[in-house]
């Protein structure tokens, strides 16, 4: 009997479990339905690809990457994404203001639907919509573009000049020895090229008829000056002083020294030769004589070269000129002297540039006091320039150059990024750029991810101008609406048409041609011909406009072009003011924008 009892207790206890394990499975179900429901209603983006966007989680389909969602801790996303076309969501919710495509974010609408590809419109919300410029970028997007951000700062801007430098003589330094009259060489001293002489050496003997004759000369002058007696005519005392002191002129210009010609007087003895002296110590750096080698008046015997000093040539790149400034320090080493180093001073700028290695001379002056430095010789020359005090400087990384602008991104703060246009000063050699305008000290700057922030802020800077373009229209048809009560229902479907081009059909051109779209005329008319410029790509082709200048699409330089004038023809253009260029002999879709094209009015109406 206990047994039984004991069987028929398990028998309920079991029964009991499994009522209640079967009541207990339906709430993970019901659970992980709803979150999978949820989960797909969420939108989701690649980091990689911000253009990709679907419902629900997965891989992107371009690069694979995992997606991450648009909104995070979304109830609020997901609600307002399932909404309808109302403007304004539940309790708590945020405000839809437009929608677009996933794929096109151009294309836009007020009203949810369908792109021009088949997807399904995405909504933007309040907070979320395009200010300007002003990009604004998910967390979880931003950690995955890897975006860094520093600190604008005022810093000493310095720059080393590390160039290559050329070893020469010092041209003050060098003395070319020649004679000034007509000779032969007798005997040469110094023979050999490169050879050291001291100030005052003989260089060499020179006989010349000429300078026999002119001692000769001097040396009766100078003893019949000595000789007159006291009693003599002051006159003639004072011309014969006058012939000697011609004489002597005459042997200087000959290049005779005092100390010859004062032997001369001593010894009163003619010398056959003349010797020719070092002017001072240095180095035999030509030698063009032989003995007994005719000489005449000019020709070059010796050229000498004073060593102690030496210059360096050194090419300076133009960009690195606002740098370089004459009296700067320099530092000279030389590959086969590791270790050793001279010193140096920018002696002279030289006011040309050399055309064919579009750099710039620069003479620096160093000493040679032991003479390891040698005419000829290559050197690696580093000059250090004068600082640039406290200047707002950023990292060489942080500024785009697109040609026309500079541009900085300044972070905001909440995942919003704006540009600035800034005015960028000289380069500094430890990778800053000096600020002139545009930014200032504290302000926090994008390093990374500039390109990715520069699309989208040029996209969403287009849709801004979409949507004021819209707000502009709406204001001024509600204006029309106002002051027309009596306009009739048929009247303000058009109307509403012509605002709203992304639906306007092709049947409405005769409409829309009565509304106040005004278009400026893009040619001129004279003598049944049309002229106007246009781009010459033709890719471009739409674009006329009534003057000269670059194509606004691919900047190349727009070309003239005359047609045959047909005053009964109907033009289009693009209702956009920002798109007034584009004009076509047909109705359509604007190339630039994808709005209906509207027609513009006939000259003569």
């Amino acid at each position: 009997m206990r047994n039984k009892l004991i069987i028929v207790a398990a028998i309920v206890f079991g029964v009991g479990f499994f009522i209640n394990s079967c009541n207990n499975s339906e709430d993970p179900v019901n659970q992980t339905s709803e979150t999978a429901k949820a989960d797909s209603h969420e939108l989701y983006t690649c980091g990689m690809h911000p253009n990709v966007i679907q419902e629900g989680p997965g891989n992107c389909p371009i690069c694979g990457m995992k997606l991450t969602p648009m909104n995070a801790g979304g109830s609020e996303t997901t609600a307002s994404a399932t909404s309808s076309s109302n403007s304004t969501t539940s309790k708590g919710e945020k405000k839809i203001l437009y929608y677009r495509a996933p794929m096109d974010p151009t294309y836009i609408s007020p009203k949810p639907g369908k792109s021009p590809m088949g997807m399904d419109l995405v909504p933007v919300y309040e907070g979320e919509e395009a200010f300007g410029a002003t990009v604004k970028i998910n967390p979880v997007v931003e950690q995955n573009m890897g975006v860094r951000t520093a600190q604008v700062a005022r810093r000493d801007l310095y720059r080393k000049i590390r160039t290559i430098g050329r070893v020469d003589y010092n041209e003050s330094l060098i003395s070319h020895i020649h004679t000034k009259f007509s000779g032969w060489v007798e005997k040469a001293y110094v023979n050999t090229t490169g050879e050291k002489v001291i100030r005052g050496e003989k260089l060499v003997d020179i006989y010349s008829p000429q300078l026999v004759t002119a001692q000769q000369e001097y040396l009766d002058a100078y003893k019949s000056v000595k000789n007159v007696g006291v009693n003599t005519d002051p006159a003639v005392r004072k011309n014969l002083e006058t012939i000697r002191q011609s004489s002597r002129i005459r042997l200087e210009y000959f290049d005779i020294s005092d100390e010859q010609i004062t032997t001369l007087e001593q010894t009163g003895k003619v010398k056959k030769t003349v010797s020719i002296q070092s002017p001072f110590t240095g180095y035999v750096v030509e030698k063009h004589l032989t003995d007994g080698m005719e000489v005449k008046p000019g020709m070059r015997m010796y050229n000498i070269a004073d060593l102690t000093t030496i210059w360096v040539y050194a090419d300076i790149y133009e960009y690195e000129l606002p740098w370089l400034a004459t009296n700067q320090k320099a530092r000279m080493t030389l590959s086969y002297l590791p270790g050793e180093s001279f010193k140096g001073t920018v002696d002279y700028i030289y006011p040309y540039l050399e055309s064919k290695s579009r750099t710039v001379k620069a003479r620096l002056v160093v000493p040679n006091k032991h003479m390891m430095l040698k005419p000829g010789m290559y050197a690696n020359v580093e000059i250090q320039s004068s600082p640039v005090k406290n200047a707002v400087a950023v990292p060489l990384e942080a500024v785009l150059f697109s040609g026309e602008r500079s541009l900085v991104f300044v972070a905001l703060g909440g995942g919003r990024f704006a540009p600035r246009d800034v005015v960028v000063g000289i380069e500094s050699g430890d990778g800053y750029y000096q600020i002139k305008s545009g930014l200032q000290e504290g302000e926090t700057i994008v390093l990374s991810g500039q390109f990715l922030l520069d699309s989208e802020s040029r996209l969403q800077e287009g849709i801004a101008k979409m949507l004021e373009t819209r707000k502009s229209a709406k204001a001024s048809q509600d204006k029309t609406k106002t002051d027309m009560p009596n306009l009739n229902k048929a009247d303000d479907e058009t109307v509403n048409m012509q605002m709203d081009t992304n639906h306007t059909s092709a049947n409405s051109h005769e409409h829309t041609a009565t509304q106040p779209v005004q278009a400026d005329q893009f040619g001129t008319v004279g003598d049944d011909e049309l002229t106007y410029y246009t781009c010459p790509m033709e890719i471009h082709a739409f674009v006329k406009v009534n003057h000269p200048g670059d194509c606004p699409e691919c900047g190349m330089k727009l070309v003239k072009k005359t047609i045959k004038y047909d005053s009964t023809k109907t033009w289009y253009t693009c209702p956009m003011p920002s798109h007034s260029y584009v004009v076509e002999d047909h109705p359509g879709k604007c190339p630039v924008c994808d709005m209906t094209l509207v027609p513009i009015k006939n000259q003569q109406d």
